[in-house]
């Protein structure tokens, strides 16, 4: 029988799955510190996490019967891959579980910011009725430059154009071939920056991709610029 760690909050979903599986069995263990996490690592033969639970060298090094990790959700920039790989642990994510609501949420940023949704509610909610304040702008003929035109960034492209937008895309690793499938130009980051009344970021985190967003990249960018970040918490 083999015994599973739910370190992070889990769907009642997936946790149903677990509950349903006739070869394992799980115990969900929500806010352990680092030092409690090592202290009982080596209990389970596998542990599952979402973006709050850091599996480093030193938990990995304590969890000797560790065979799996999974994240439930795409970025697995909480788990130490190096040490994972060289202690023999398969690391599993789902690309695809939450890829049409990251799309989704995406699009409800950019409308609650452009229509000001926030102040506008918490206007009437005091009794005011300052609607010329609100107005905001249209999405329609407005440029979006997307950073990542990865899955998500390829569905939030598909969005956005029904709502009448110019689509530019920086992505190293995407082919023309893709893009123009897609109706989307893809540019270069500085052609990127100063084209786009609206910048939206889908990118793994990496070394090159951490802080990209820095007084340097935001000097380049139009004045009022909306920049929307659905990607990275």
């Amino acid at each position: 029988m083999y015994k599973i760690l739910v370190s992070d909050k889990l769907g009642d979903a997936g946790l149903k799955r677990l509950e349903e599986a006739q070869d394992a069995s799980h115990d969900v263990k929500l806010k352990l510190s680092h030092d409690e996490l090592i202290e009982i690592i080596n209990n389970y033969d596998a542990i599952i996490v979402r973006s709050s639970t850091q599996v480093d060298s030193d938990v990995l090094t304590a969890g000797r019967s560790l065979k799996v990790i999974g994240r439930a959700g795409v970025g697995i920039d909480n788990i130490d891959l190096h040490a994972a790989t060289t202690q023999g642990v398969i690391v599993m994510n789902t690309p695809q579980a939450n890829s049409v609501a990251t799309a989704e949420h995406t699009m409800a940023m950019m409308l609650a910011v452009t229509r000001h949704i926030a102040t506008a509610h918490a206007s009437v909610a005091t009794g005011e009725w300052r609607k010329s304040d609100f107005v905001g702008q249209q999405l329609h003929r407005k440029v979006l430059g997307i950073i990542g035109l990865g899955r998500i960034g390829q569905l939030v492209a598909t969005r956005a154009q029904a709502f009448g937008m110019e689509v530019l895309a920086y992505d190293p690793f995407v082919s023309e071939e893709v893009a123009r499938e897609l109706d989307v130009t893809l540019v270069e980051l500085e052609d990127l920056l100063p084209a786009s009344d609206y910048i939206t970021l889908h990118t793994v985190t990496s070394p090159e991709t951490r802080g990209m967003i820095n007084a340097q990249t935001l000097a380049q960018m139009k004045d009022g610029v909306i920049i929307v970040n659905c990607a990275r918490g």
